[in-house]
């Protein structure tokens, strides 16, 4: 396999929680991101699955730079980007673009659709006026649109038409790396199916390599080469959509895949339904942070946190049991 384009080593990000008391130092820490790895390969579509709170999109913030890490590495084409600040930071993140959750938030009501996709080309000095224009014009035809509606506002637009505005601006300074964070959730599950059909297609035509962030693991299946499995703020699995789907050795994982709905609804299923709620990421655990919910845990785990270990196919788990259950 060719060298990967992302390296993320050993990222952390603990953010502070005061006591209330003025000018008091931090005692505790939301472990949001706790010693996470992980490599992007070039063209592939890495998944990133997990309940809310696990780290998901604080994990995609962290490789744009939007929040600076609290220790770890984020290498990009073998450049570390949390070393990065100023104009070096801006000019590598011309090659890393992000398409956010809620497509109506995520665009200035007050500007065009033209403004909208323009804004990065302006911000970055690309090209003269007419060749933005053109630029516009030729990423909304791309994403589905017409260039017609260039001068439309985005309260003019549904949910996945505004997605599609959202997909067309990431995609104005041909970046290599696109990071989805859950960019369907918030749309109709009919439009969903349209967006990642878009999503695989812009890939094959343009060589894009995709983080895709989600917590559906029947969208997630469908789109990504490999897949990472995170449960507060840690990763407990990761492998091909093959390894995961067909062999999940994690018992987080068993559970998350026993939610999911067959696709014949006759067939009967057993379902894994874990006790208790998750923990709070200020105060995970001791040992393995999932013992408490597991049903197969023994008094290892809660002992010492299990090393994420991988076969000789890196299909990698973090689980004590892992070649017993």
């Amino acid at each position: 396999m060719s060298e990967p384009i992302l390296q993320v080593r050993a990222l952390k990000k603990h953010y502070p929680v005061k006591d209330g008391i003025l000018f008091s130092k931090p005692s505790r820490f939301v472990k949001a991101v706790d010693d996470v790895s992980f490599d992007v390969f070039k063209g592939e579509t890495l998944g990133i699955v997990g309940e809310s709170g696990c780290g998901k999109s604080t994990m995609a913030r962290l490789v744009t730079q939007l929040v600076k890490p609290t220790s770890g590495s984020v290498l990009f084409k073998g450049k570390d980007l949390s070393g990065l600040s100023g104009q070096e930071l801006k000019q590598e993140r011309k090659h890393i673009q992000m398409v956010f959750q809620n497509p109506y938030a995520s665009l200035d009501p007050r500007k065009t659709v033209e403004q909208l996709i323009m804004e990065p080309l302006v911000i970055h000095n690309v090209g003269t006026r007419q060749e933005r224009l053109a630029k516009v014009r030729e990423l909304l035809e791309v994403v589905g649109l017409s260039a017609y509606q260039a001068q439309r506002y985005p309260h003019e637009f549904s949910g996945g038409q505004r997605q599609r505005i959202n997909i067309a601006r990431a995609l104005a300074l041909n970046p290599d790396l696109v990071i989805c964070d859950e960019p369907v959730s918030a749309l109709d599950v009919s439009i969903q199916a349209q967006v990642i059909n878009l999503l695989k297609d812009l890939q094959s035509r343009f060589g894009l390599t995709y983080i895709f962030i989600s917590h559906d693991l029947n969208v997630v299946k469908y789109i990504s080469d490999r897949i990472v499995v995170m449960y507060l703020g840690k990763v407990v699995e990761m492998g091909t959509f093959e390894d995961i789907y067909n062999n999940p050795r994690h018992p987080y994982t068993r559970a998350l895949l026993s939610a999911v709905p067959k696709e014949n609804p006759f067939l009967e299923k057993e379902r894994i339904l874990l006790s208790g709620d998750v923990p709070s990421p200020m105060n995970p655990p001791a040992g393995c942070h999932f013992h408490k919910r597991c049903p197969f845990a023994v008094e290892a785990c809660g002992q010492s946190y299990p090393e994420l270990v991988a076969d000789q196919k890196g299909h990698a788990v973090a689980c004590h049991l892992a070649d017993q259950i």
